[in-house]
């Protein structure tokens, strides 16, 4: 009862500052055949700053019905029981699960790796994974442990993918401005080759508990979404990478791909807007081209590991 009582005021306070967030000039304009998702990172702490940021999420709903959530890692931290599970999953997106919203997750350095078989993460007992939805191809990474047949495998993926639009996600970043954690050159020399080769339009990550747009590298466009539970206020350097950045709450983002076009924001805790813009699809390079030479073979027994600090 506490629970309930506890969840409905949340939904009010997130009525009401959404009320006026809607008000403003929106850069996601919700058109009716558009593909519409949430991103959330860094989100499964179980306290109340995910359950606020969670109330955001339903009240964007109702105005930006958007049908997916991707989610870029340690979404579930501390104990990996399946209490935890309800605790810090299942009770703070609630209403979004019984609206039929679907997550679809990628694994961080704190989430258990059995969870890849926990159904409403429609991982389906892989670690990576791809999917389609509309125009747009979702490539799911798992880069904890970014070995030679991951590799291989989205090679293949990412060669037989035919969508407009190509969307890889994460949990570490290749490019972030974080005091912390920051830019990852082994990932970087592991798969922007690939990316580059075939296309790759956007990239989100998380593990950094902040949110920054980063300048395009390579003609791809990179995202640090990791407040959707932890933050790290203060954490973001100068950097010339940044374009935008936020530090000072917890966040999500929402996103819109209309054909050749994608709008997105990055939405506070509170309800405030802290970023938004729009992405024009980048020409589709030809497959037929040889991929920029990685300096170093990924092999079995030289495996690509991502940070594995437990922050």
């Amino acid at each position: 009862m506490k629970y309930r009582r506890c969840t409905r005021l949340l939904v009010l306070a997130a009525l009401l500052t959404w009320t006026g967030v809607a008000a403003q000039q929106r850069s996601v304009p919700s058109k009716p055949d558009s593909l519409k998702f949430a991103v959330i990172g860094d989100n499964g702490t179980g306290k109340k700053p995910q359950f606020e940021v969670a109330a955001q999420m339903e009240m964007a709903h109702r105005a930006f019905p958007f049908e997916l959530v991707i989610m870029l890692g340690d979404n579930i931290y501390g104990g990996q029981s399946p209490k935890d599970l309800v605790d810090k999953f299942e009770r703070p997106y609630k209403p979004l699960l019984d609206a039929g919203v679907k997550f679809y997750a990628s694994l961080g350095n704190h989430d258990s790796l059995n969870w890849r078989f926990y159904e409403p993460w429609n991982m389906n007992g892989e670690r990576f994974y791809t999917y389609s939805k509309k125009n747009v191809r979702f490539f799911v990474l798992d880069t904890n442990y970014l070995e030679k047949k991951q590799i291989e495998w989205l090679d293949q993926e990412l060669k037989n993918a035919s969508e407009d639009w190509k969307i890889a996600y994460f949990h570490h970043p290749l490019y972030s401005s974080g005091r912390r954690h920051g830019s990852d050159p082994e990932l970087q020399e592991a798969l922007e080759p690939l990316f580059v080769k075939y296309g790759i339009n956007v990239v989100f990550a998380g593990h950094d508990h902040f949110y920054e747009r980063i300048t395009a590298q390579k003609g791809i466009h990179h995202f640090v979404s990791g407040a959707a539970g932890q933050l790290r206020r203060g954490n973001l350097r100068e950097s010339g990478l940044t374009v935008k950045g936020y530090d000072q709450d917890q966040s999500f983002m929402l996103v819109e791909v209309d054909g050749d076009v994608m709008a997105f924001e990055a939405i506070s805790r509170t309800g405030r807007v802290v970023d938004s813009g729009t992405i024009e699809r980048q020409p589709r390079p030809s497959t037929t081209a040889e991929a920029p030479a990685p300096t170093r073979e990924t092999s079995e027994s030289s495996q690509i590991a991502a940070p594995t600090r437990y922050d």
